[in-house]
């Protein structure tokens, strides 16, 4: 298994992990929050192939807010249902933190939902710590 920088063409890859997830597997959509997120400095995109196929994808970003230092975020991380538990997202995260350091950050979050409880198992296994429980609100616009 290899990691590397995701591209354009990376996006249908990308999609069908997402849609394993439970999000959206459109491609063209996609393609488009790829390309812009590929132009900015703060975010990257990793994802770890082998043999040709994509078996799992990272998204993280530099999050500067007001009240607390800048951190990096790991804003979406999806590894194939077939080869979880086999090092990929431990591999993926350890990415995430390699590119936080190398921009002066100490410190890497992460949020997953209340329900996916084996995810929280995994970052605790990678030496995370919960930092506080949140509701999150939306409005269509």
């Amino acid at each position: 298994m290899q990691l590397r920088p995701a591209g354009p063409d990376d996006a249908p890859a990308l999609a069908r992990l997402s849609g394993e997830f439970g999000y959206s597997d459109e491609v063209a959509p996609l393609r488009e929050r790829l390309l812009a997120l590929l132009r900015q400095a703060d975010q990257t995109v990793w994802l770890a192939e082998e043999d040709g196929e994509v078996l799992g994808w990272m998204n993280a970003r530099i999050n500067q807010q007001l009240e607390s230092p800048p951190h990096a975020e790991i804003s979406g991380l999806v590894v194939t249902t077939r080869r979880r538990s086999q090092g990929i997202g431990a591999a993926l995260v350890a990415q995430a933190e390699q590119w936080a350091r190398a921009r002066g950050l100490n410190e890497l979050r992460v949020r997953s939902r209340l329900e996916r409880t084996r995810a929280h198992a995994f970052y605790q296994r990678q030496g995370y710590a919960e930092l506080k429980t949140q509701l999150c609100f939306h409005k269509a616009l």
